[in-house]
């Protein structure tokens, strides 16, 4: 698929609509206290994307594409999660891998296939998902995440990025880019060689992740304040 490509264009316009939709879904649901949205999306994501997944494994496996290690099938997971339990860990997840990770994914995506290839609508799907999650449940919802949250992500990704690199040592594959960059292009290119690039990358996305919990933990200090009294 070419980046900006008219499939590409397309898909950024479904996402951008699906932002403001996804919010107002999240924001009925925490009104109303019904669930159904939540419970369908999340039955939803497995349901469509695991047969994506076996089809393409049967189908045509690729040892450096096929395989679950790709953030993105931590993502769809965590997503599903918290859209069942709203519980702060996976939804806190969903938050910081969907709003910076897989977005730049849907910005610059690196995928080979284009419309109507199944991994087209696998990737598009998930990816997409993911995000509009991450919305529905933080400023829909209002599952909001705090300096525990940051400190949990950070040590699952960060536990997920060791798994990564060491099978990519042994298999020589290069599942998360940590072992060079991805060939169709990306911000990665903007960081400068490897391992470089691979440290600054953690530094920039640790630091947005904590510009992006600042403002929900001073929401969070200032509702537990005591009220002033005139």
């Amino acid at each position: 698929m070419d980046q900006f490509g008219t499939a590409h264009l397309l898909m950024l316009a479904l996402f951008v609509v699906g932002l403001p939709a996804a919010y107002v879904l999240g924001r009925r649901e925490r009104l109303t206290g019904s669930r159904t949205v939540s419970r369908v999306a999340a039955v939803a994501i497995p349901v469509v994307h695991v047969p994506t997944q076996v089809y393409d494994v049967v189908t045509n496996f690729e040892l450096g594409v096929s395989l679950p290690f790709h953030l993105s099938d931590l993502a769809w997971i965590a997503a599903a999660v918290a859209l069942w339990t709203h519980h702060r860990c996976p939804v806190a997840l969903t938050y910081f891998w969907g709003l910076v990770l897989t977005t730049q994914a849907v910005v610059t995506p690196s995928l080979g296939e284009d419309f109507p290839d199944v991994r087209f609508f696998a990737y598009w799907f998930i990816h997409l998902l993911v995000v509009w999650a991450a919305v529905f449940l933080v400023w829909g919802v209002r599952v909001t995440p705090g300096w525990r949250d940051l400190r949990f992500t950070v040590a699952v990704t960060l536990t997920w990025a060791v798994a990564a690199y060491t099978f990519n040592e042994v298999a020589g594959t290069n599942y998360g880019y940590l072992q060079r960059k991805p060939s169709g292009g990306s911000v990665l290119d903007l960081l400068g060689p490897w391992p470089v690039y691979v440290v600054l990358e953690i530094a920039i996305v640790a630091a947005i992740w904590a510009a992006m919990t600042w403002p929900w933990a001073r929401s969070h200090e200032r509702e537990r304040e005591p009220a002033r009294t005139p």
